[in-house]
């Protein structure tokens, strides 16, 4: 992500300032025990788990349940902080029931992932990627944190364990259906456009699974995305107002980070603007795979495929 985050986290949701301000050498607890080396954390309680910071390192986990890379890449950053043996924390983030925590961190897509040393927020990467690359990131995260004098550690039952280690922490991931190999593969190398034909390939075989169906639509929109920053991708859209492929990819950009309603309320606008009825076609496909992407139990996809109907009839 080219947009850097900036020291103090704007907002007001989530103010690190004070933390960034307290040097680690302030911390005098060299070792702390937690619960778990891996949080669940909410816009309320995140500040009482990025305290820590001065002690470790604290990787941010920005995911979203509709989002297919994020699960693939959250269990390994659940595996690889474990095998660190507490020292780092990992603090996971679901940025649609967080919308404070999202924009503090400036999600533009996700997964986002940052680290947090002594209070200052330090970008990682976006999207999934392997998990040899993963661990290298978390090495330079400890070394250059040591440099910063946050050398503690965390005591917790999780630390030190990995995957089908056996004892105490999170259930076992369920078994990848076989048919979705491909497209995962794809997806750890963050090759979008190889993921997406492998999902076709696999619903052409069997039209009835879902859960491929879900992952290509999310699939496609990170496809959409790629080329161009956030930055970009939102300059564009400022600068024609009535150019439907901008406007479509900012919504896009919108839902990849958390910002369901913007997306749909700029779309639901250009449409009910438009009077060309291939550009009102085109924006109406996409607010439909927006919807899947989303889900269709959300009450925001309810809301807008209401007001869709409402400007159709």
């Amino acid at each position: 992500m080219s947009q850097q985050i900036p020291e103090r986290i704007p907002g007001g949701a989530v103010d690190l300032s004070h933390l960034a301000a307290k040097t680690p050498a302030q911390a005098d607890v060299q070792a702390v025990d937690v619960p778990s080396l891996v949080l669940e954390v909410t816009d309320q309680t995140f500040e009482q788990a990025a305290q820590l910071s001065a002690i470790v390192p604290i990787v941010v986990d920005l995911w979203a349940e509709w989002c297919q890379p994020c699960k693939t890449l959250g269990p390994v950053l659940e595996k690889v902080t474990r095998e660190f043996d507490g020292r780092v924390l990992l603090v996971k983030v679901d940025v649609d029931a967080n919308p404070g925590l999202a924009q503090a961190f400036q999600a533009q897509s996700i997964p986002t992932v940052v680290a947090l040393v002594a209070g200052r927020p330090l970008p990682l990467f976006q999207g999934a990627i392997p998990e040899a690359q993963v661990r290298e990131v978390f090495a330079q995260l400890v070394q250059l944190a040591e440099q910063q004098g946050v050398a503690g550690r965390l005591n917790a039952l999780d630390a030190g364990e990995a995957d089908g280690a056996g004892g105490v922490g999170e259930p076992a991931e369920p078994p990848i259906n076989p048919a979705h190999a491909e497209a995962l593969e794809a997806l750890e190398r963050g090759d979008y456009d190889s993921a997406a034909q492998a999902y076709e390939q696999v619903l052409a075989k069997a039209p009835a699974d879902h859960e491929a169906h879900a992952a290509l639509v999310q699939v496609r929109l990170l496809a959409r995305l790629q080329g161009a920053s956030a930055e970009e991708i939102r300059a564009a859209a400022a600068a024609d107002p009535v150019d439907v492929a901008a406007q479509l990819r900012v919504a896009d950009l919108d839902v990849s980070g958390g910002h369901v309603e913007d997306a749909f309320l700029r779309l639901l606008d250009l449409f009910a603007a438009s009077s060309d009825e291939d550009r009102r076609t085109e924006i109406r496909e996409r607010l439909l795979e927006l919807f899947e992407v989303v889900g269709q139990a959300d009450p925001r996809v309810a809301a807008a495929r209401g007001r869709l109907a409402n400007l159709l009839y």
